[in-house]
């Protein structure tokens, strides 16, 4: 593992219950981050079972495949064989079907959404504004732009909308208009900078228990790294992927994404679809998975204290149905 990859898994125990291991089956890890969870999903397969983990950050993948290379040594022809891959989230239905997993195939299904410790620890990611360093925050630095692109080049009004619609922001008018005032004079390059002209538009905001930069910040990266649209696609695809009786395992860290997952397996839960208005049920529905338990896990009193990103968490844990058909599912969607 590269020795500055710092990772300190959220809810660990609580995932490995949750995913009711079979040791001849077939998992997978869509952000496998340092290999914290990955890892310990390794320990308990045999080698009958199969372990595929996904990551859209090289940082990631290195320091996933030093662990599970560790556990490998350790464990010996008890090991399970396994398979570390650069891929985002959103391309996993791809990524199995490549290595001849289709629908239906796969027993657990593990995300850990959001930024990692290391990430956010690390300056020249430019995730945090606690360490001055380049605005990059591209969870995969191999492509696309950075959020200094962003703040030096998009609409004030656009800007304005990011930051409130994935921040909560409700200053996020007076914050596009700071940026856009600043970048005219120079490009915001840093950190440090944004995070200076953040606190400056919003007043500082004394006594609050975050910084006035948090929110901004935040906003950009979901933005940036299209979070929504790769859980958005990672949600569908699961459906698909799962065997009967499989489990989606999903940890949040802020209200929208959790809003999101909660809604999603809600729905799936849900026996009746008919509007309110009738009078009797029509649709004849039957839910599709059992939530697990409804309303969701968070973190204990402990792990709150060892590791205080957990504070936010929120594991969220279905199970699909035996006898759900999905080709009956999606045959009439269009």
């Amino acid at each position: 593992m590269p020795a500055d990859f710092q990772h300190t898994p959220v809810l660990l125990d609580e995932c490995i219950k949750a995913l009711a291991l079979n040791a001849g089956g077939t998992y997978v890890d869509v952000t496998a981050g340092g290999g914290g969870h990955c890892s310990e999903i390794l320990r308990r397969l045999g080698p009958g079972g199969r372990l595929i983990a996904l990551d859209r950050d090289r940082d990631a993948v290195a320091a996933a495949a030093a662990r599970l290379g560790a556990v490998q040594a350790q464990l010996g022809e008890r090991c399970a064989p396994f398979e570390l891959v650069h891929a985002p989230m959103s391309e996993l239905a791809a990524v199995l079907e490549q290595r001849g997993l289709g629908d239906g195939s796969i027993d657990g299904i593990l995300a850990d959404l959001g930024v990692s410790s290391h990430q956010l620890s690390t300056a020249s990611r430019g995730f945090s504004f606690a360490r001055e360093g380049p605005l990059d925050m591209r969870m995969d630095r191999s492509c696309g732009p950075c959020a200094a692109d962003l703040v030096n080049e998009l609409p004030e009004s656009e800007l304005a909308d990011i930051i409130y619609r994935h921040g909560d922001e409700s200053k996020s008018r007076r914050i596009a208009r700071a940026i856009v005032r600043r970048r005219e004079a120079a490009p915001i390059t840093t950190t440090a900078e944004l995070a200076e002209l953040d606190a400056v538009a919003v007043g500082g905001r004394r006594g609050a228990k975050i910084h006035p930069a948090t929110r901004t910040f935040q906003a950009l990266r979901i933005h940036l790294n299209d979070e929504p649209g790769e859980l958005s696609s990672l949600l569908e695809a699961g459906l698909r992927l799962l065997r009967s009786g499989g489990r989606w395992a999903v940890i949040t860290f802020h209200s929208g994404e959790d809003r999101a997952v909660k809604q999603y397996f809600a729905g799936l839960a849900r026996e009746c679809t008919c509007p309110p208005s009738l009078p009797v049920c029509v649709c004849d529905g039957q839910p599709q998975v059992r939530l697990l338990p409804r309303r969701g896990i968070a973190p204990g009193a402990d792990e709150m204290a060892a590791n205080p990103r957990a504070r936010s968490a929120r594991l969220r844990v279905a199970e699909l149905l035996s006898g759900v058909s999905i080709e009956e599912e999606t045959a009439g969607e269009h």
